[in-house]
């Protein structure tokens, strides 16, 4: 197979879920140690729509911040279900916050777990399922609300270390390897 990696240091070891016959693969975890792994991620839901005020108020009794919230908590409890290779994992804990800004919802995910895997897709399906089930509820007020900026933000845990995205949420900025000497 040829190298298409242009030298990058962070690909040199290429990708993980590709064995030697280029075949995709899961990743082995059994050398690796159980160590208490977090992760972090958040996305945004834009629309025309000013969200503080129509979230703020219950629609046939629904709570639609509430409903987005457990939409993503049971997302993130079925990702190895969603995505293909990712390890089943039973979770410690997964925190879902939603809040209302006037045209946009700031969604943050932490999910937790002491296990050989880490847990960042996790974080991260349940942060697009909050975000689509929001621009589902919202879809016949405002057809044009979409789910924007989904992003890790932040990873503990593991051999990899700790590394966190620079800048702030609101606008992403540069990756930073707050462990930058550690081998995964």
């Amino acid at each position: 197979m040829e190298d298409g990696l242009n030298g990058d240091p962070h690909l040199s070891r290429g990708f993980t879920h590709i064995n030697e016959r280029g075949q995709a693969n899961m990743v082995n975890v059994l050398g690796k140690d159980h160590t208490r792994r977090v992760a972090v991620a958040r996305c945004v839901v834009r629309s025309s729509m000013d969200l503080d005020l129509v979230l703020d108020t219950r629609i046939d009794g629904l709570d639609i911040l509430e409903s987005a919230r457990v939409a993503g908590v049971q997302a993130a409890k079925q990702t190895s279900t969603l995505i293909p290779l990712c390890h089943p994992i039973l979770l410690d804990a997964i925190h879902v916050e939603i809040t209302a800004r006037q045209h946009h919802c700031e969604i943050t995910a932490t999910a937790e777990i002491t296990e050989r895997t880490g847990v960042e897709m996790e974080a991260l399906t349940a942060c697009a399922i909050s975000g689509l089930s929001l621009v589902n509820a919202l879809a016949s007020w405002d057809p044009d609300a979409f789910v924007d900026d989904l992003t890790l933000w932040h990873k503990s845990g593991g051999r990899s270390g700790t590394w966190q995205r620079g800048g702030d949420p609101t606008n992403p900025g540069a990756i930073t390897n707050v462990d930058a000497d550690a081998d995964d």
